[in-house]
């Protein structure tokens, strides 16, 4: 039997949503081990001087519980 647990994590790129997911997930599993599946609950942009600055995710990591 598997027990799986969720955190959220949010993720900050200057090139694009696609590099703040992988950077996000990159970064959680340092400390996660077996992380299964990422869920994008929502996506915005920083703007400065009318130009976007920052992607920023919010999203929920699925992992594996241990024995």
């Amino acid at each position: 039997m598997s027990v799986a647990k969720h955190i959220e994590i949010t993720a900050d790129s200057a090139k694009s949503f696609e590099d703040a997911v992988r950077q996000g997930i990159t970064t959680a599993s340092k400390t996660v081990k077996g992380i299964r599946s990422a869920w994008i609950k929502d996506q915005q942009v920083l703007v400065e001087g009318n130009e976007v600055k920052t992607y920023r995710v919010n999203m929920k990591l699925t992992f594996v519980l241990e024995d």
